[in-house]
């Protein structure tokens, strides 16, 4: 938004104490709203609570089942780092490693020599 040159710092100030307080209206109002979803339209809190509760057989089940999801998962990720680390791994053949070391040495002897 471009600023206008006939406005001075006294009218700017007025206008951001208004929005600040309009702002402050507005969250008020969706705390007010928040809570009141947070508090359910299930009747009373007892029938809010016997709704969350689980028999231990359902627990049972539902641990079971993650435990299998996350046996998997690791299974997956455990082969997919196997076959990652066979992919990076590299070796150098003994020539590469001698025409590397050689041409090192004539790069510090030219390095010497200039010096």
């Amino acid at each position: 938004m471009a600023r206008q040159p006939n406005l001075d710092r006294s009218i700017l100030e007025v206008a951001l104490n208004a929005l600040e307080s309009r702002k402050a209206e507005l969250d008020a109002l969706i705390g007010s709203v928040r809570r009141q979803l947070g508090a359910g339209s299930a009747g009373s809190k007892t029938e809010a609570a016997s709704v969350r509760v689980m028999s231990a057989e359902a627990r049972a089940r539902i641990a079971e089942a993650q435990r299998k999801r996350w046996a998997a998962s690791r299974k997956q990720t455990a082969a997919a780092a196997k076959t990652k680390r066979v992919a990076q791994k590299r070796t150098m053949s003994p020539e590469a490693r001698k025409r590397i070391a050689e041409a090192q040495r004539k790069r510090w002897a030219a390095a010497r020599k200039s010096a």
